[in-house]
């Protein structure tokens, strides 16, 4: 691991692995159908403040997004087997959650599944693949900022889930008294 790694331009760098993962976030969502892909982007529920909270994040997943693409992956090296099995499982999570969204009925909140063990099985899973591509380049300074785009997903999390109780009301305090907002924690 390094704290900032040399930055260049390569075939065998971090990219290849968002590719991945926003590849088949892309194919999801161009075979989903269209309300739900609406129901996944709604922010009409949002203050102007969680909106600018929010938006607080996207320098820092910018240049955790930077870092990844510069950086070449540390093939051969065990940090890279790690990220990538991290980023495997992040993947796998992010997928079946995206599923599972798309299986739920619109009058009703997300809790069959990965959400019964998260609120947020989205988020928490494109935040693990992401870290596992941090790992898989060896780079301390991306796994910074990916840990501050965190800080900052925390607020657009707290949106949602004020959006679903205000959308669903009873039916969702109880399910988020049964189940944590970040798998086994919180």
């Amino acid at each position: 691991m390094e704290i900032l790694p040399t930055l260049q331009l390569g075939w065998l760098n971090g990219w290849l692995l968002l590719v991945i993962l926003y590849g088949v976030f892309g194919l999801l969502l161009w075979v989903f159908p269209r309300d739900v892909v609406a129901r996944l982007y709604d922010r009409s529920g949002w203050s102007e403040r969680e909106k600018r909270l929010v938006a607080m994040r996207l320098p820092f997943a910018l240049a955790t997004f930077a870092l990844i693409i510069f950086t070449p992956l540390k093939l051969g090296t065990g940090v890279f087997a790690l990220g990538i099995a991290v980023f495997a499982v992040g993947l796998l999570g992010f997928a079946v959650a995206l599923l599972n969204f798309r299986d739920t009925a619109p009058d009703q909140p997300a809790e069959v599944a990965l959400y019964r063990v998260s609120r947020n099985p989205q988020s928490v899973s494109l935040i693990v693949a992401t870290v596992g591509i941090c790992l898989a380049i060896g780079s301390w300074a991306a796994l910074l900022t990916i840990a501050i785009t965190m800080v900052f997903g925390h607020f657009r999390i707290l949106a949602e889930e004020g959006t679903c109780l205000r959308q669903y009301g009873e039916s969702y305090r109880a399910y988020m008294q049964r189940v944590p907002r970040y798998f086994l924690l919180f």
